[in-house]
């Protein structure tokens, strides 16, 4: 109801005033990509998938801008995003320009591939296409405090790679499977977004390196070097107005003092309880961030 009204006002003050200027919508990616309520600040579809279709329903669109400062996270979420970009754009036939801040690496740099056209600052780190998995073995330092571990499953695979068990070449093995498939589908998207543009090395460009903002545009990863408003302003004129689409913040919540969504539960009583698992979410989200100097 409120687009209809919009759209009406829109038309009306164009009947009357003549041609409006060029408007933009403005879509912030960033943080880490994760399901919601793992991270603080997270980049997923569900939080973000009001806000990616009230930008394509802005009246008078001219073109979406992705302001993208994502160091990466689920490839999953970050496939979900970019689709549904994509999509709104082809049914509204409305171009998108990405601009990459600080850094679009791996997920984040899967964002960036829902964008016609890619930008970026010459310090800005894009690429790390590739997959990553980590994790710890403490097989050894329970052995040493004398803790015996006890581990029942139905499926002989149920517990692969578990960081208290041995590691087994065949769970190893699968597991480079899985990322090579997931690889895969990355390097495809890489392809059928770029296309022609990639003019590098293909081992280099999907090595999991990750390139400064002047090598990606040398490797075809993105198209030239600039920020939002010049590259916009240069494209549709000095006027061009900015509709820049942030989260919403619950009134009522405002004014209890409350938080939204995973930190509500905090404020309505988890209180000291989701300390440990809140602290070693912000210290994984810390060392994500860390891994590109940020």
């Amino acid at each position: 109801m409120a687009n209809k009204v919009s759209k009406f006002l829109f038309k009306l003050r164009r009947s009357v005033f003549g041609d409006p200027p060029p408007r933009v919508a403005v879509l912030p990616l960033y943080g880490v990509i994760a399901a919601g309520g793992r991270f603080k600040q997270a980049i997923n579809l569900a939080g973000f998938a009001d806000r990616i279709e009230e930008a394509f329903a802005t009246p008078g669109l001219s073109a979406v801008a992705l302001l993208i400062n994502s160091p990466g996270g689920s490839p999953v979420q970050s496939a979900l995003i970019t689709k549904r970009i994509r999509d709104l754009a082809a049914e509204k036939h409305i171009p998108v320009l990405a601009f990459a801040e600080d850094v679009a690496a791996s997920g984040g740099y899967m964002l960036a591939l829902a964008g016609d056209e890619i930008y970026a600052n010459e310090s800005s780190l894009l690429g790390s296409i590739g997959v990553v998995s980590s994790g710890f073995g403490f097989t050894e330092a329970i052995a040493k405090i004398g803790v015996e571990r006890r581990l029942y499953t139905a499926g002989e695979s149920k517990a692969m790679l578990d960081s208290f068990s041995e590691e087994k070449e065949e769970d190893v093995a699968r597991l480079r499977e899985m990322q090579n498939e997931i690889h895969e589908h990355f390097k495809k998207m890489v392809r059928d977004r770029r296309g022609k543009r990639l003019k590098g090395l293909r081992g280099k460009i999907f090595s999991g390196e990750v390139f400064t903002g002047h090598e990606a545009v040398k490797l075809g990863l993105a198209d030239d070097l600039g920020d939002m408003r010049a590259v916009l302003r240069d494209r549709f004129g000095e006027k061009v107005k900015f509709e820049v689409l942030s989260e919403k913040k619950s009134r009522f919540g405002s004014l209890l003092g409350l938080k939204q969504s995973g930190d509500m539960r905090a404020s309505l009583g988890g209180g000291m309880a989701d300390l440990p698992s809140a602290a070693i979410s912000a210290i994984e989200e810390r060392l994500i961030w860390n891994k590109f100097g940020l």
